[in-house]
């Protein structure tokens, strides 16, 4: 492997903002979970998003956890769900005893189809939620996915772990849903080390959301507990990150754009193309993407295996849900062939660090380049 310095996939980025509200943190001994900077990065991020509440959480899965508690999934539920996506999308309905019915994605943005879902709903129309993930940072279809919800009654969950940022039809994502669900995780657009966030516009949820993740403790002087809790509460110190990254969230989303950007003009004439976006939204370019002709002889592994030898970082499209052992007995809705599973076969992301230089990104280029 080379001696040069390793070209990560999406590794934090750290501004020195966030150091303020940690050694606030410190000096006030708010270090345990709870404190000033959770309930305003609560604040700052149901601002931000434009929803009314939000409560600071461990991670991105237990946002969705609550979430699926909120829609009331019970043992036998169906719940239908993205089908292209990381398994935490669909795991915490597993938590709650629900059956996971995983939905193909469409080609214009890889995200759910709205008309796979709305067979879904002709097949198991006493589906009880929806969970559809914004993939990459590429808003789905929110506004038919929003419609068929409220038509059939269902809550819509939005998992924006990954689209922090972006916008559709001028509204930020994570606005969508009755409940969305963000993350702060290493290698997302801003990052608290760990973490997550739940937000709503129902007052009332967010305080239940808020009680569950604190063990689920009745105002009692002792322990007192009618209820399964869980140890969800994120922690002053990470919060305090938080905040400090929040104030560039805009610039590192301007900065992944150029990365896109370059990426789409470096490939043209090539037998691929970009990760789609629709007109009307405004993804945060989380990740770069590039789908493979079917006429290609190369293959994203390939691919993959040389960038890694040149100690560069890039990875598969995410399995889709249907194709992995765990969920090999669930039902799949597809309308127009497995589409997801034709994103996983030919699609791989670039490197999409906002600290790679010009130099590097021009070696990424020219070793994909070479492939063809």
């Amino acid at each position: 492997m080379s001696e040069t310095k390793r070209i990560y996939l999406s590794s934090p980025t750290m501004s020195g903002s966030e150091m303020k509200y940690i050694e606030e943190a410190f000096a006030t001994n708010w270090v345990a979970p709870l404190g000033k900077n959770v309930d305003e990065f609560e604040k700052e991020m149901g601002a931000y998003v434009g929803v009314s509440h939000a409560v600071a959480l461990s991670s991105g899965t237990a946002a969705l956890h609550l979430a699926v508690k909120l829609a009331n999934v019970r043992r036998g539920d169906v719940v239908l769900c993205s089908d292209l996506t990381f398994s935490a999308s669909a795991n915490p309905i597993s938590y709650e005893g629900g059956v996971q019915v995983f939905i193909d994605s469409e080609y214009e943005t890889w995200n759910m189809d709205p008309e796979a879902l709305q067979e879904a709903f002709e097949k198991y129309p006493q589906a009880k939620a929806v969970v559809a993930v914004n993939l990459y940072g590429t808003p789905a279809k929110l506004a038919q996915i929003e419609d068929i919800c409220k038509k059939h009654g269902v809550p819509l969950i939005e998992d924006a772990a990954e689209s922090l940022g972006s916008t559709y039809m001028g509204r930020q994502t994570g606005s969508f849903g009755d409940y969305g669900v963000f993350s702060f995780n290493g290698n997302k657009i801003i990052t608290t080390s760990g973490g997550g966030m739940l937000v709503s516009d129902d007052a009332e949820a967010i305080i239940r959301a808020r009680f569950w993740a604190t063990q689920a403790r009745e105002p009692f002087p002792w322990y007192e507990h009618k209820e399964l809790g869980y140890n969800y509460r994120m922690s002053n110190v990470v919060a305090g990150i938080g905040r400090g990254q929040l104030l560039h969230l805009d610039e590192h989303k301007a900065k992944k754009k150029l990365i896109y950007e370059r990426y789409k003009s470096a490939f043209s004439g090539l037998p691929l193309s970009m990760n789609p976006y629709l007109c009307v939204s405004e993804p945060n370019f989380w990740l770069s993407c590039v789908l493979m002709d079917e006429s290609c002889s190369a293959k994203p592994m390939d691919i993959i295996n040389m960038l890694g030898k040149n100690n560069i970082e890039a990875r598969p499209i995410w399995k889709p849900m249907h194709l992995q052992p765990l969920y090999k007995d669930n039902d799949f809705i597809s309308v127009n062939g497995d589409v997801s599973g034709e994103i996983f076969k030919r699609g791989l992301c670039l490197p999409s660090d906002i600290k790679m230089t010009d130099s590097e990104a021009a070696k990424v280029i020219n070793l994909v380049r070479s492939n063809f």
